[in-house]
């Protein structure tokens, strides 16, 4: 149980409520044994009059009816505070489930884009919940009924000595097997339990990826073929699930008959010691009931050891991210300084771990406060790379980027993000409103402010159309917006951030070119005092920035205003020329 040993932080967090709840139990436990007791007594008091006429007709009466009355009093206790338990313990399993859930999803987001370039959806989705459900079956109803069978077992054996030593050795004779037989199972059922959560994160990724690719699934008729490949898939799991649920089924099968082995302990030792003279009637029958009542712990048994075996396989998945640490560390913070927006890079180079590919090679570059450069150049020469180190979310290999003269590795990395408003190369959108999609970027905006952002990026009209207006559910419950109203909703959600640092990657490819110069007309008014980067394809995007980049094999090979380039022979030319002989057709 060494990776369930993670949870212990949370044990020691909730240990008041843990301990009421022990406590709990302990005490409906000790009003349990009231029940035996008294009916072992009362048989023995009937055995009494029988026998000898010791005890007459209305006081045999009288003691069987105080007898009753006191059982049926002790079990409703009994009942109760096993009410209590329940409530106490399984609560508490659904406070770690929660925070449990909260730790993984924010060290998910901790984590850099690394860690997601090398890990599949389906599988982080899974472990955040169906491996965190397999430990809140350990955490709750498995330490509650491990909790209730050790108290029970305590208490009960010890009054079982108490009463009659020689009788409780011979029935507690089948516990050694029973204590081999689950230690051989719960290794075994470890190992089934790890292959079945492996599994079920294939399943989930598979169909992830399936459901988000469905229209290029469907254009190149691969439905069958998919189909195919996913029945393969559960049919894989299915046959690691019945292993798993066939070492499983040992369980029960031999907690009954070794249970059963005590009862027939019982009877034939327990009868002839009562022949003989050395144990009561009511003994006798004691051991018998107290035995029946070991049965379901006993039992229970099993299956706490199974959830524990599937807890500590699902755990240890979840651990294994858990100990993944992000490459890009917070720094300490430069204190209370608003960012101006002067950006450096000094020798910088970035090297992708991964692939081992160089995509900034020693860039030297100094971006004014307020200033907008632009950015072009060949698919995979760097452009989208220089944003994303900005933004850190990948660091220099080599060299520095500073922000105001300070490193940015110094900032937080809220301060730093905090002032960037970004338009990713590939825009998303969340499955929410219009409306809720634009105020992601200032969660407090109001909707004249969104609508205002929205009309600075030329999409309000487009809004206004659909029927619930800015009220519309995007994604799998609404609808589909174009290629050009995603990136335009995209830019209008960063505008509304009013951020003092703008980064737009290739975010005006989808629309035409109307569009596109009315949109550049109003990000010129409203980043007149912002510090902005466009990385385009087209040379209309940039023509108005105060200086251009091109940018070649991770390296700058082209740089300056828009009017000296086109005179100068080289990419930007050449483009330009190509551009411009197209819009002439």
């Amino acid at each position: 149980m060494k990776e369930l040993r993670y949870l212990n932080k949370y044990f020691l967090k909730y240990r008041t409520k843990l301990f009421w709840g022990f406590l709990i139990t302990i005490i409906a436990r000790i009003f349990s044994l009231f029940a035996p007791r008294l009916i072992g007594n009362s048989l023995t008091a009937v055995e009494q009059h029988l026998q000898s006429g010791s005890i007459d007709n209305n006081e045999i009466k009288q003691i069987l009816l105080i007898n009753i009355l006191i059982i049926v009093g002790t079990t409703l206790v009994s009942g109760f505070l096993t009410f209590l338990m329940r409530q106490t313990i399984i609560n508490v399993s659904r406070y770690i489930e929660f925070d449990l859930k909260n730790e993984i999803f924010w060290h998910y987001q901790r984590l850099t884009q690394r860690f997601y370039k090398n890990n599949r959806t389906g599988d982080l989705m899974n472990r955040i919940s169906e491996d965190v459900g397999k430990v809140r079956m350990y955490v709750g109803p498995a330490f509650m009924y491990s909790v209730n069978t050790i108290a029970l077992f305590i208490i009960v054996i010890s009054y079982m000595i108490s009463i009659a030593p020689k009788l409780t050795l011979y029935t507690i004779l089948p516990l050694p097997i029973l204590s081999i037989t689950i230690y051989k199972l719960s290794r075994i059922i470890n190992q089934k339990s790890t292959l079945v959560q492996e599994m079920l994160s294939k399943m989930s990724s598979f169909a992830q990826e399936s459901f988000s690719g469905i229209a290029v699934i469907k254009s190149y008729n691969l439905q069958e073929q998919t189909t195919s490949d996913f029945s393969n898939l559960a049919l894989e799991s299915y046959d690691k699930n019945m292993s798993l649920a066939k070492v499983q089924a040992w369980f029960f099968p031999l907690m009954i008959l070794l249970i059963g082995c005590s009862n027939l302990i019982v009877i034939y030792v327990g009868g002839n010691q009562y022949i003989n003279g050395e144990i009561e009637i009511g003994v006798l029958a004691e051991f018998i009931i107290y035995v029946n009542m070991l049965t379901w712990p006993v039992a229970v048994v099993g299956w706490i050891t199974s959830i524990v075996q599937q807890a500590e396989a699902s755990q240890k998945r979840i651990n294994v991210f858990l100990k993944e640490q992000p490459e890009i560390e917070s720094g300490k913070g430069v204190g209370k300084i608003k960012i101006k927006g002067k950006i450096q890079f000094k020798n910088v180079s970035l090297t992708y771990p991964e692939t081992k590919i160089t995509a900034l090679d020693k860039i030297d570059l100094t971006i004014p406060e307020g200033s907008t450069l632009g950015i072009i150049g060949n698919i995979g020469s760097g452009k989208s790379s220089m944003l994303d180190m900005i933004l850190r979310l990948y660091d220099p290999t080599t060299g520095s980027i500073t922000i105001d003269g300070y490193d940015i590795k110094d900032f937080t990395l809220s301060e730093v993000r905090s002032e960037i408003g970004y338009v990713p190369q590939n825009a998303f959108l969340f499955s929410e409103s219009i409306e809720d999609n634009i105020r992601f970027g200032s969660p407090k905006a109001s909707s004249k402010e969104i609508q205002s952002m929205a009309k600075n990026a030329v999409v309000h009209d487009n809004i206004v159309k659909f029927k619930e207006g800015y009220k519309t559910l995007l994604g799998e419950r609404g609808v589909t917006l174009s290629g050009g109203q995603i990136q335009r909703v995209s830019i209008a959600r960063a505008l509304i951030k009013d951020p003092q640092i703008l980064l737009l990657d290739d975010c005006l490819s989808a629309v035409d070119t109307d569009t596109e110069e009315e949109i550049l007309k109003n990000l010129k008014s409203l980043t007149k005092d912002k510090t902005t980067l466009i990385v385009s394809h087209r040379i209309s995007s940039l023509k108005h920035a105060d200086q251009i980049i091109v940018f070649e094999n991770g390296k700058i090979v082209q740089q300056g205003k828009h009017a000296d380039l086109i005179e100068v022979e080289g990419y930007y030319k050449e483009l330009f020329e190509i551009q411009q002989a197209n819009n002439s057709k």
